[in-house]
Formats: C-alpha cells, sequence, structure tokens
C-alpha cells in the first residue's frame, strides 16, 4: 500500500533509537524556575505577581488580555524571586517571573496519564466549558509553534470547521516526546482529539502518523475500536519524510487539499492539533490543570542520560543537562528542538519553555560531516532546493535577495510563504545557508513594518 505524502521534502538520518525505547520519567523540581513571559505567538503576557510574593502550584503568573494570547502559571509551590530579563532560544531577551521553589512542597509531578479509559464521554462537556478550560490552562500549540489552542478550536461561524487533523507524525530528527506521549497516554490524547472534535464543531477526525512508528498505530487503532467504533475517527499512515509534520503538508498528505498561500487551516475547513497539545486538553478540561509541565527529549551522543523527561516548564537547560548526568564528551551544539529547525543556543541558562519538545546535544563529529566541513561556494543552479521545497519556492531567488538587502523583490518571491523547514539548506550541494538568509529576511521585513508602524 502506497503511503500517503506531499511534494518535496528530504530523508535525514532519524537518530531516533537514542530515546525512542526509554519511557517518560519526571524530574525533580530544580532549584530555580524561569517563566518567560514570551512563550506563544501573540501578545506577550504581563507579570501578575510580585517580587517576594509567595505562589502555589498552578497560580497564574503572568496574563494578557489580549484574544490572541496564553497565560503562563507556576509549576511549583515558592516565592517570587525578580521579575527581570532572561535568555529567550528566539527573541534574544524577554522579561521573565525568576521562582525559587520550596523542596519541601515540591515533589516529582506524576503524569495523569494513568487516570484515562475507553469509558471517557466528551458529552459530559460543552464547548463553552471545553473551550474555557482550555483559555484558562494557557494551552498554546506544543508541537513548537507555540498558537494560543483555544483560538484554533473556538467555533467561527465565518470560518466553520469540518475535519480535525491530529499531528502524530514527528517528523523531526531525534526527537520522540511525542511517540512516547502516543504509546503510553494514548487515552489521555484520545481523550483531548475528542474534547477538541466536540468544541470545535468537527465531525470528521484523522490522526497522521509516520510509517516508521507501527506501534503507535496499532495502538490508536485499538483505542479508537474500544472506546469510540462509532465515531468517524480514523487513523491515517503517511510516508516517513520531513516535514511531513508541517501543518500544510499533513494537510496535503492526509486530505489532499492544500492550504492556500499566506492562508491558514480554518480557511478551507481544517483544524489541525498536535498529540502533546491534545494531552494537555484533556488535563486542562477534567482536572483543570494549566500548562505547567511537558514531555522533553534529551538526546544525542554527547549525554550520557538519553531519554524522555516530563519536565517543569521553566527549568534551565543546564539543569535538565545535570538531571541526565552531564555531557560524556565535548558538545559542540546544544540545540533547542531537532537539528533541522531547532534554535542552537550558548546560554545553558536559558529556560525550557511550552514549545520546547526536546534538547539536541550534536558533537563536533555531528557538525562537521564533509557536507558542512566544505566552505560554501557560489550557487551552481541545480535546482535540488526547488525539488526538496514542500512549499514549492525558489529558495535561492528568496535567498539571494535578502543577501542584497532587496526585501520588496523577496516579498515578491514569497519570502512570508516560507515553513522554515531547512530541506534547501539540507540538500544544497554549495553548502548554502538558504533557510538562514530567508529567517533573516524575515527578521529583517518585520523590523520594518515595525519601524513604520
Amino acid at each position: 500500500m502506497r503511503r500517503k505524502a506531499f511534494k518535496g521534502g528530504v530523508h535525514p538520518p532519524e537518530n531516533k533509537h537514542f530515546t525512542e525505547f526509554c519511557p517518560i520519567e519526571p524530574v525533580p523540581v530544580p532549584q530555580q524556575i524561569v517563566l518567560p513571559l514570551v512563550q506563544h505567538i501573540g501578545a506577550p503576557c504581563q507579570p501578575i505577581v510580585q517580587k517576594k510574593e509567595k505562589v502555589e502550584y498552578a497560580q497564574c503568573v503572568g496574563k494578557a488580555d489580549a484574544y490572541v494570547s496564553a497565560a503562563i502559571h507556576s509549576p511549583v509551590y515558592g516565592t517570587v524571586k525578580d521579575i527581570a530579563l532572561a535568555s529567550h532560544p528566539v527573541i534574544g531577551r524577554t522579561m521573565a517571573v525568576y521562582l525559587e521553589p520550596l523542596p519541601a512542597n515540591n515533589p516529582p509531578r506524576q503524569p495523569t496519564a494513568g487516570q484515562f479509559s475507553s469509558a471517557f464521554e466528551p458529552a459530559d462537556y460543552s464547548p463553552e466549558q471545553i473551550c474555557t478550560a482550555i483559555q484558562e490552562a494557557g494551552l498554546v500549540g506544543m508541537g513548537g509553534a507555540g498558537f494560543p489552542t483555544r483560538v484554533k478550536i473556538e467555533p467561527n461561524p465565518a470560518m466553520p470547521k469540518h475535519t480535525l487533523i491530529i499531528n502524530g507524525c514527528e517528523c523531526e530528527p531525534y526527537i520522540t516526546c511525542d511517540y512516547r506521549v502516543m504509546l503510553e497516554w494514548t487515552w489521555q490524547v484520545l481523550a483531548g482529539v475528542r474534547l477538541a472534535a466536540h468544541a470545535s464543531g468537527c465531525r470528521t477526525i484523522r490522526i497522521g502518523i509516520e510509517d516508521n512508528k507501527p506501534t503507535a498505530v496499532e495502538a490508536f487503532e485499538e483505542a479508537i475500536s474500544q472506546s469510540c467504533p462509532d465515531e468517524d475517527i480514523q487513523v491515517v499512515v503517511v510516508k516517513t519524510k520531513y516535514p511531513q509534520g508541517g501543518e500544510r503538508q499533513l494537510i496535503k498528505s492526509v486530505l489532499g487539499e492544500q492550504v492556500p498561500t499566506g492562508g491558514i487551516p480554518p480557511q478551507i475547513g481544517i483544524c489541525v492539533l498536535n498529540v502533546a497539545t491534545c494531552a494537555a486538553i484533556a488535563e486542562a478540561v477534567v482536572f483543570k490543570q494549566p500548562l505547567t509541565h511537558r514531555v522533553v527529549t534529551v538526546t544525542g551522543r554527547a549525554i550520557a542520560r538519553p531519554g524522555n523527561y516530563y519536565v517543569p516548564i521553566g527549568m534551565s537547560v543546564k539543569d535538565l543537562i545535570d538531571h541526565c548526568g552531564g555531557l560524556t564528551e565535548q558538545a559542540a551544539k546544544v540545540v533547542l528542538g531537532g537539528p533541522m529547525m531547532g534554535f542552537a543556543i550558548a546560554d545553558l541558562s536559558t529556560p525550557l519553555t511550552k514549545t520546547t519538545g526536546a534538547l539536541t546535544i550534536l558533537t563536533r563529529e555531528d557538525v562537521t560531516e564533509p557536507k558542512y566541513a566544505l566552505q560554501q561556494t557560489a550557487c551552481i543552479r541545480c535546482g535540488r532546493c526547488l525539488m526538496s521545497c514542500p512549499e514549492g519556492l525558489n529558495p535561492t531567488r528568496i535567498a539571494h535577495a535578502v543577501k542584497h538587502f532587496r526585501m520588496e523583490q523577496a516579498e515578491q518571491y514569497y519570502l512570508s510563504a516560507c515553513i522554515e523547514c531547512g530541506c534547501c539548506s539540507y540538500v544544497c550541494p554549495a553548502h548554502i545557508e538558504l533557510a538562514g538568509y530567508i529567517k533573516t529576511g524575515k527578521l529583517l521585513k518585520a523590523r520594518e513594518k515595525k519601524r513604520l508602524a
């Protein structure tokens, strides 16, 4: 049977063997928690606590009045140590709430997955209850984008949704956090899926899983047959290819439909959610628990104990590395996320956020293979970047326009349509960092708009 796929893309070495068989392990509370007030797409939060104030577990510490935003909650009992700047993997620095946990009151938090079963009934909750619980819990897309979940699933008469697609692909190399969530938290994920469909009005549900995860496919097919055989829920096995987990690419693979350039899935009646987000939805609705913890894959050859860890949001990269036994050899790069779309960081005090799914430790050998060791040369017009681009763009033209600060020309080549997957850079025989130029172009364009505004 031919697996469903999209046009373009690449298939880099998966390297999931480091952690794919490692069960999810709760992590003890560190000595300090740092909660950046920007952990989502949209308006930043404002602190609603003060220095030296005592905070409870799950207490809201950052809130924004904007519609597109998400509140931030404390993952510990503790004291507000400070409200000051902190490192941020995307924007460099941002305001954050520093918390000093009370060790006696903060045992490692355990997942709630064991409290869900086939008997769960989403109809016990109204769509309004579900949307309100999601908003109050501060849920965002946990696959990396960080778009507020309430905005995604809330019914909109102008753009009614009919199909819910669940992203269980996890196409990025090394990362296995979603895979372990699908295996160990199957009932909780399925509960969140059905709640999201109930709230959004979607009657059709498709769960997209790559064909390199047959155990996850079996787990969901079995769960569906036991709990909701009469509902329109199907597991769709898609081809293992990067970036199969991209929102637009997954829609194309699963439904054969195309999201308009510059548009969003609700324009064609579709909502896409990540499996970890669905698990968080179930926890928020059923147990009124905000998003304070998430599963993070710590992986690579340089880490002593690779694995999948249930981590309090706000824990620093250094503290998590120390918990995993430290480094076994010199690390050349510490990446928040995976090697294709992640962000290399220089400051190990950088805190983990709601969208941090992995911590990838790359050695010098990993980043100095012949492809990377060779110096950049002139473009040879081979066209490989065009063939690999899942959006059908011409990355070379965009990159050259940015390089010469021709931003209007870059826009004409659809700069903003690039999803920054990095396929073009990966296949370029001239070793040109095309994706890097395009990211820079977007940053320059954003700054230009801000100045004009």
